[in-house]
Formats: C-alpha cells, structure tokens, sequence
C-alpha cells in the first residue's frame, strides 16, 4: 500500500472513531438532561435547557455524517492502496514467471505456478478487507475500553487481566493457525496439478486402462487437503469458545462496574447505559479482532510465496548493449560454429552434450540423427539460449550467441517444431501477431503451405477462429500453420526439430518441399525422425551419446558399413 496511503488510512480511521466517541457523548449528555427534567417532575420551560432539541438533533447529525464522511475516505484510501499493492505484486510475478529459465518449468507442477497465480493471489486481493476488519475492530476495541474505563474506573481492575489473558489466547492460536493455512495451500496445489494432468492426458489414461489409478491419486489429494481443513476449522471452533467466554466475563465486569459506580461514585444514568452498551458489543468486536489478524498473519503467506517466485532466477538479458552493435542483416551467412561445447540441464545432472566442436557453413543443409537421448532436441535448445552452456562457445557468423541478448538472437533463428503451437484466436493472428505483413503476403505463403482451403473454407478466410491449441484443425494442418510462420518470417537460420515426426507423408513432402524452394540460402538443421527426410542434406551430424560421433555427406557415411549412419539405416529398411 505504501506509507502515504496507509498513514492517510489511519488518520481517516482515528478521526471516524474519535468523531464516534464524541457522538456518543454527546447522546450521553443529552440523556443525562431528560434524567434531570424527570426528577423535576417531568415539568420543564424550553427556557431552561442549555440547548434546543432542534440543535441538539443538528448537532447528532453533523457527528453522524462527518463519521460517514470520514468512513468513506478511509475505504476510498484503502482500495487505492490495495489496487496498488496488487499491481505491484502481480506484475513483477507474471515478469518472473516470463523470464525464468527452461529449467523452472521442468522441475516446477503445473499445478503450483496455477495456484500462485489464482488461490494466493486471490488471497492477496481479499487482504483489504482482512486489514480493514482488523484495524476497525481494533480501535472499536480501544474506544470501548476508554468509555468504559471513563465511565466506570473501577473497570480498570479486571479490564489488565482480561487484556492478558486475550492476548495469551491470540499468542497460542496465531502460530497454529498461520501453519495449517500453509499446509492448506501446499496440499491444494497436487490436486490442481492432478486435474491439469489428467484433462491435458486423458485419452492416455483411458487408453492404457489408468482411470482408477488416476482417480485414486486425486482422491488421496483431495483427502489431504481435506484434513489440512478440517483442522484449520477446528482451530477456529477452539478460539471461538474461548473467546465466547472471555467476551461474557467482559460483560460481566462491565455491569458489575457500572452498578457499583452508579450506587456509590454518582454515575449518571447516561454514563451508565453507554458503559453497558458498548460492553455488550465487546465479545463480538474481540472475536473478529482475533480472527482478522490470524487472517492477516494467515494470509501473509499467500504474500510470500508470491514473493519467492518474484525472486526467480531469470533467464540471461533480453536486450544487451553489446546487441546494439551487431549489424541488422545479421546473421547473413547463417554460419554456425560450436567449439568445445557442453551442456547440462541443471546442476548435480549429467552432461546432455559433451565436447561438440561442429562448424556448419552457410546456407548448409545438416541432418541431425541418432539414437533416443543422444542430443539431439538439446542441440536445438543449445542454439536457442533455453539453455546455457557448462562450457564452450557457439557462434553465429562469428559472433557468439552468449554476448549478446536473447531476443536478439531468437528473433533471427527460425523453427518449426514437433508439437505445433497454435494460440486461440483468428487465423491471421496466429501467422502475423504483431501485424507486420500484408494480406498479399499472407495469402502467398498459404498457398505455398496448401493451407489456402482451408481459409478459404470460412466465410471469414483470414480472421476465421482458430480454437485453443488448434482444436478445430488436425495436427497436419497445425504443423503446415507453424511452416507458413515460418514463411512469412524469413530468416538465414532454419531449425526443424522432427517437425514432420507426428504427420502423414503427404504433409510431410509438402514441408520438406517448402523447405527447399523458399530456403534455398539458408542454413537448415533438420533434427531428423525419418531417416528419408535428410538424404538429401548436404551433410550429416551423427549424436551418439551427446557426442559427435560422425560428421560428412551422406554418400561418404554410407561408404563405411560399419558408421551408425548405416547402421541406423539398415535398423530401419529391416523394420520395413
């Protein structure tokens, strides 16, 4: 909220119950007159009274509406400060959710980041109301004890005991109740997890026959989040007896006092009411006292946790200084050199790719083969900053890809990937989102992808919707989607990373095609699932335990019976 708002929220809240008090006095007085015209015998000149009743009723008025008044400020100050606070958690943690590095998402459930951005934030949006309570409550509490204590000194002998014994019981329940509001959130987080899992996998769980297992892990979830709540509500049964009974014995006191100061300190009749009045509504305003700030120090959790995904380690620079110098047709050649080259996905994990020294000259086509868990995906992650080397350097047309910023040199590769990406939203969008080309542009490239039925079969033709993920498409037409992105973009670095592994041959000869004609300066890895799609590179990287175990032309490799190449060849025609 920042320190102007909340000292501005304090006055304004002081000032509403400071007016209160007075408005209350004010009554009181007012009552104490009509006592002193009933023991005149009710008889009475307009004359005689120090005030009219019209001034009197003016004069409550004006007490009533300046707390209003007064009231309003301090919730119109609150909410400012609280949309304050809000922006400023909320932006910096979608900003660390952005930025963090490839490794953050492999370690981290889908299921935790969707309850830091939903449950926890929504927790924090409800503070306000947590802080407002409290601090009305509190000074609710505060200004009955001073009437009380004003009216009925006597008060004052058990009012200290009472105060300690109160603050014995927040000591106890706070802690208790700060935990178990933390063991509610880290056990609701599997069952969002389970869920996301399950609807993302749920032809493969009905496929291999996993439903009762699945339903099983769920229901294990739900019963441990269950018992983190049933004792969170126990706990709030256990304070609220006590609190039941401390509020009554306040009562109690509050009466005794106000009898025995009536009978024999002189206590107006006024005085008296007050005093007993504001003590009836003490158990209630010391109950929701409690429990607003258990609710606060509960809820401050939901704040750190928020906190340490703000403090996430990032991925490297998006723009770098460096990067301002490098030429804007960089790269032009689309040379590619790796030297001396190793990388691990995290610390205390093997190296994925081990000492690969490979220089690629420009306008190449390099196949990429081997067996499962040789590399080759990681190659590509390599080449892409996603992540960062354990050793040795790459380089693109003699600069090295670690100088300089990642947008800059993500902006200048191209790739076409397995698992197509496909947004929800028009068809247009999907292929120019930041509206960089024309319609003309956009047209060409359909027809060269053969997409152009299929946007012609709308009545809309480039703003026809495309649903979630490209539901409304089959994975053919998603991947020929991601080809012509490709298209429109144009760059002299071109990476398929077994882009046609899940599609027909049909699909497949179109992107390979493609490829070919509007590519023909470019260089082009392609991480190979068909041994058939690379015959025709012009040389070819062979991966064999995240080393590079050959590199030449396919003619050359073929020449040697003993190569993997061949041998990986012959595996596939024997298949065949």
């Amino acid at each position: 909220m920042g320190i102007s708002n909340s000292s501005l929220f304090l006055i304004f809240f002081i000032a509403h119950f400071s007016v209160m008090i007075l408005r209350s006095l004010w009554l009181s007085n007012w009552s104490n007159e009509n006592a002193e015209i009933k023991k005149r015998g009710g008889a009475y000149n307009s004359t005689d009274l120090p005030m009219s009743v019209e001034t009197r009723l003016i004069v409550y008025a004006s007490f009533g509406g300046l707390e209003m008044f007064l009231l309003a400020m301090a919730f119109v100050v609150l909410t400012a400060g609280s949309l304050k606070a809000s922006y400023g958690l909320h932006a910096p943690l979608i900003h660390a959710l952005l930025r963090a590095p490839i490794s953050f998402f492999d370690t981290t459930p889908v299921g935790r980041i969707i309850n830091r951005l939903s449950r926890d934030l929504d927790v924090i949006d409800k503070l306000q109301d947590n802080i407002r309570m409290c601090t009305q409550t509190l000074l609710n509490a505060c200004m009955i004890l001073v009437l009380i204590s004003i009216s009925t000194p006597i008060f004052l002998l058990c009012a200290a005991p009472l105060i300690l014994i109160y603050y014995f019981v927040m000591t106890y329940y706070i802690p208790t109740s700060r935990q178990l509001k933390r063991l509610e959130s880290a056990s609701r987080s599997p069952i969002l997890s389970t869920i996301a899992e399950s609807i993302h996998g749920a032809s493969s769980i009905r496929a291999f026959d996993k439903t009762e297992r699945t339903t099983t892990a769920l229901s294990t979830n739900v019963d441990k989040f269950a018992q983190c709540r049933y004792l969170s509500h126990m706990s709030n049964r256990w304070l609220a007896t006590r609190l039941e009974l401390l509020g009554n014995t306040t009562v109690l006191f509050a009466s005794l006092s106000a009898t025995l100061s009536t009978k024999y300190f002189g206590l107006t009749p006024g005085m008296a009411g007050l005093s007993v009045s504001y003590a009836l509504t003490i158990t209630e305003v010391l109950n929701i006292c409690v429990r607003s700030v258990s609710e606060i120090e509960s809820n401050i959790v939901s704040v750190e946790r928020v906190n340490e995904y703000q403090k996430l380690e990032p991925e490297a620079p998006w723009e770098v200084e460096n990067s301002e110098k490098l030429d804007q047709n960089w790269p032009d050649q689309g040379k590619i050199e790796l030297e001396g080259f190793s990388m691990r996905y995290r610390k205390n994990l093997p190296l994925v790719l081990k000492n690969i020294d490979l220089k690629i000259h420009g306008g190449e086509r390099i196949g990429v083969i081997g067996r499962t868990g040789s590399g080759k995906s990681s190659l590509t992650m390599a080449l892409y900053r996603m992540i960062e080397a354990e050793s040795g350097t790459i380089r693109i047309d003699d600069v090295a890809i670690d100088t300089i910023g990642l947008h800059q040199l993500r902006s200048k590769l191209i790739i076409i990937p397995q698992e197509p990406v496909v947004f929800s939203g028009t068809l247009r969008f999907n292929l120019d989102p930041f509206n960089q080309y024309s319609d003309a542009e956009i047209w060409k490239c359909l027809e060269i992808c053969q997409l152009k039925p299929f946007a012609q079969d709308d009545e809309q033709c480039l703003d026809r919707h495309i649903s979630e993920g490209g539901k409304n498409m089959s994975v053919g037409e998603r991947q020929l989607l991601c080809l012509c992105r490709a298209l429109l973009r144009g760059a002299r670095i071109v990476i398929l990373d077994e882009a046609t592994a899940s599609v027909d041959t049909v699909t497949d000869g179109i992107v390979q095609r493609a490829i070919r004609q509007h590519f023909p300066k470019s260089t082009t890895i392609s991480i190979a699932h068909r041994l058939d799609t690379i015959v025709d590179s012009d040389r070819i990287v062979v991966l064999d335990a995240g080393r590079v175990a050959e590199f030449d032309t396919p003619s050359n490799l073929l020449l040697n019976p003993d190569s993997l190449y061949s041998q990986l060849l012959n595996e596939k025609n024997r298949k065949q």
